[in-house]
């Protein structure tokens, strides 16, 4: 919920600069619209390319384990890592077995 409220503001903080341009009122806010409007949309999109969620689901028969295991700090779930050849990418499965 909170990305989307940010989204939000990111965007109206844009709509508000590209007025600003339009009208030339405000004009003196345009870097700061422009700025923190841009800072917001683009961040969160990296936030969310980068940073996956955990799949709780069985992995896809092409990814392959690669051994690694690891307690996730945000969950506290035990986490499988597998990569995907094809992709070029690393997957986070969570694991039903206890950590040792």
């Amino acid at each position: 919920m909170l990305p989307i409220i940010l989204y939000v503001i990111g965007g109206l903080m844009l709509l508000g600069a590209g007025i600003a341009v339009l009208t030339g009122v405000m004009v003196a806010l345009l870097p700061q619209l422009i700025f923190g409007g841009l800072l917001l949309v683009v961040g969160l999109a990296i936030e969310r390319w980068r940073y996956k969620p955990l799949l709780h689901g069985g992995p896809d028969p092409r990814w392959k384990d690669t051994g690694e295991r690891f307690v996730d700090p945000g969950s506290g779930q035990l986490t499988a890592v597998y990569f995907d050849a094809q992709r070029g990418e690393r997957h986070y499965v969570v694991v039903d077995e206890p950590p040792k």
